[in-house]
């Protein structure tokens, strides 16, 4: 039976310097995560093998290093990471940021391991 979700019924948890997600879905095909960067942090640069993967920014702007180019993402829009390509998600704005990553294949495993492997 399909049921409802969201941040405040999903799974939690932490990463980084106090940045937060939440998994919408867990799938073995598919992963859906909305995640928030308080201003200042970001994650550390890497490529997946395997997962191609979606970033779509819910409110605030959010900094994607790919390949050696920044490009911005404002509320609304989106952006495309191909595996094998090399990319750090930064918060490099004034405020918080809220966005969804969509992953197929996952990059973890249901019970957290990495299953795609830089």
């Amino acid at each position: 039976m399909a049921e409802k979700t969201s941040a405040a019924t999903a799974e939690h948890y932490t990463w980084g310097d106090s940045c937060d997600g939440w998994h919408l879905l867990r799938s073995e095909g598919l992963s859906v995560i909305e995640e928030r960067m308080p201003t200042g942090t970001e994650e550390e640069r890497h490529r997946h093998q395997y997962a191609r993967q979606m970033f779509y920014v819910l409110e605030g702007e959010l900094s994607m290093e790919l390949e050696g180019n920044t490009i911005t993402l404002s509320k609304n829009e989106a952006l495309e990471i191909a595996p094998g390509q090399a990319h750090q998600a930064m918060n490099c704005s004034e405020a918080d940021v809220r966005f969804l990553v969509i992953s197929s294949p996952p990059t973890r495993s249901a019970n957290g391991l990495d299953r795609d492997p830089a």
